[in-house]
């Protein structure tokens, strides 16, 4: 070993010869009693008293030697200051990559629980990872925070308090990685300004669902971007001119859904105009990341998408469009975006059950019009891929549909839905899919076909042949 030790401390009661041994192993992966609280032991005493003597016993035999990587799983019954006292003995012996995984009970945290004041002041920090089934707080960093060496913050909780993003991200000055899941938004202005930053997940709460009044993205070096949030009222800045994976989530009520889908001339008559305003600002979200290669939209942000119209930017970058649907979300926007990506490659539609209004156009199959397909038969797609089919005739007339104006396609994966409830749980319902698919696929025979399950092949039709498997 080059001198710093590294290790895992997972919980097991084990011997004091084996705890020897373990202070020389360079990683250590266990899957014991301790971590498995719904057997009941982790919240028996003497199972937890073992695992933190276990801890307490391990660290003492390392000594002040350094350490590189420290990662704990303490779920139940271990108090706070304890949990404090270790991480402050790996800080202090120099860690710099902190994976913590902590789950107090109600009764310790009464007072809620903060981390410690050292891990924010650390110099030798370079990937912190927190995941905490209650809230972390990180309000309490203060202006003393100042963290030179780290390029990665994970932060996945029930809840995440932290203040300005602003302010958060100029204790961090070589941040490259930021993650923060079910962040609580507490400031109506907010600016991400970070000139290191390369990857940004940002998932937004906001309790009283009011609209923030601005965002901005001053990030010129960002590659990755996941962004979930209520729709702001302004987007003055959006630098990501570098962006090459884009993936926007916007929550909208249903007034907000209700605006989208009335008819165009009922929009400048519409009392409320205040629900309009906001998402004609998305446009300047959107053309801040027309660079991108690789985009992904959420159903809701079809519908906002839609009320944008012609305003939508070109995105000539895009070669992998990734769209989420929805039962109680519409496709209005489908038609406009296809045709604003024309070198588009690949489409992966996740579910093709949607909300049928007369403003899905000619990418619906799913009301007669005239100009049927005419959004298809200009795009550049070669493959498509359809995940979460139900086996429903609604999506087997889809997938009909795209065979048939899709004029480029070569390949067309198909994926049947697995956590929800299918067709396919009835008797011979698959037999009958793929009686249909093969006739279909004897009509529009220019691709192949595949039927997987659970990813594996089921059923292939190429396109030289129609009935080889």
């Amino acid at each position: 070993m080059d001198g710093r030790e590294k290790f895992f401390i997972l919980s097991s009661p084990v011997s004091q010869e084996v705890a020897s041994l373990w202070t020389l192993v360079p990683n250590l992966n266990d899957d014991s009693v301790f971590l498995h609280p719904e057997e009941g032991k982790g919240k028996r005493d003497g199972i937890r008293q073992s695992f933190v003597d276990f801890v307490d016993r391990i660290l003492a035999m390392q000594g002040d030697s350094p350490i590189e990587k420290f990662s704990l799983k303490c779920i139940t019954g271990v108090h706070p200051d304890t949990v404090n006292r270790w991480i402050c003995n790996v800080l202090q012996r120099g860690v710099s990559d902190l994976n913590l995984f902590i789950d107090f009970s109600y009764e310790d945290i009464e007072d809620g629980y903060y981390l410690p004041r050292e891990m924010f002041v650390s110099k030798t920090l370079v990937e912190l990872k927190i995941r905490s089934e209650h809230s972390v707080d990180l309000w309490t960093v203060g202006e003393a925070t100042f963290l030179p060496m780290l390029k990665t913050l994970d932060v996945d909780s029930d809840l995440i308090y932290c203040g300005k993003v602003e302010m958060l991200l100029s204790y961090f000055p070589v941040l490259e990685n930021l993650r923060m899941a079910n962040m609580v938004r507490m400031e109506s202005h907010e600016t991400v300004s970070s000139a290191s930053l390369k990857k940004l997940t940002l998932s937004i709460q906001w309790e009283d669902y009011e609209s923030p009044k601005s965002i901005s993205f001053d990030t010129p070096s960002l590659l990755y971007l996941n962004y979930s949030d209520l729709v702001a009222d302004d987007y003055p800045l959006v630098n990501m001119k570098n962006l090459v994976e884009g993936r926007i989530n916007f929550m909208a009520d249903e007034d907000q859904i209700e605006q989208a889908r009335a008819p165009d001339n009922d929009l400048l008559a519409n009392d409320e105009e205040a629900i309009v305003l906001p998402f004609d600002n998305v446009m300047k979200l959107m053309n801040g990341i027309q660079n991108v290669q690789r985009l992904y939209l959420a159903s809701d942000t079809l519908e906002v998408l839609s009320l944008c119209g012609k305003s939508m930017p070109v995105f000539n970058n895009v070669k992998i469009l990734y769209i989420t649907s929805d039962e109680g979300r519409a496709w209005q926007a489908m038609p406009d975006l296809l045709r604003n990506c024309p070198n588009l490659e690949y489409l992966v539609m996740e579910g093709l059950l949607h909300y049928v209004t007369d403003k899905c156009g000619d990418f619906c199959d799913c009301i007669a019009r005239g100009d049927k397909g005419r959004s298809l038969t200009s795009c550049p797609v070669t493959k498509l891929e359809i995940r979460g089919f139900k086996g429903t005739m609604r999506e087997i007339n889809m997938i009909r549909h795209f065979l048939r104006f899709f004029r480029c396609l070569k390949e067309v994966g198909i994926f049947p839905e697995e956590d929800d409830p299918t067709n396919f749980e009835n008797p011979g319902v698959f037999e009958l899919v793929e009686k249909i698919l093969n006739l279909y696929h004897d009509e529009f025979s220019s691709c192949d076909v595949v039927f997987l399950v659970d990813n594996h092949l089921r059923r292939k039709w190429t396109a030289q042949s129609s009935l080889r498997v």
